[in-house]
């Protein structure tokens, strides 16, 4: 399963074309793509017409929607940027902690294009997609 990062849908929708969104608009419909609630909220807050909102929810919703964020995923993403900062790194947004940490206690490849997630997968061994 592979969770696509907020910063790709918001490249997609906004029709910025690189790497992370040609890979994700050739892989609908032949990868299993998961969309997280916590990046659900973020992708969908950002519209400011009502009809771009209600047309990005529904491609959204077509996709499995997960729950991210309950007690144990909570504690091991604290735990995760309390290991980071003791190697000299600061990750700029807990949500990004939150996230990397999700796709690593469940084994996700995570689709991103975001350098706060560089760390986690240098020192948290959080599986990317290669392109």
């Amino acid at each position: 399963m592979i969770l696509v990062d907020s910063s790709v849908w918001i490249d997609y929708f906004n029709g910025n074309i690189n790497k992370h969104t040609d890979w994700l608009d050739s892989a609908i419909g032949l990868e299993l793509i998961i969309v997280g609630d916590i990046i659900l909220t973020e992708v969908l807050q950002g519209f400011q017409s009502e009809q771009d909102f209600k047309r990005a929810k529904k491609l959204l919703l077509e996709f499995q929607c997960l729950e991210m964020l309950g007690q144990t995923i909570a504690i091991e993403s604290a735990s995760n940027y309390r290991l980071l900062r003791q190697k000299g790194v600061t990750v700029r947004k807990t949500i990004d902690v939150v996230i990397g940490t999700f796709c690593i206690h469940n084994g996700f490849s995570l689709l991103h294009n975001d350098r706060d997630f560089v760390p986690l997968e240098k020192y948290l061994k959080l599986k990317t997609v290669q392109l």
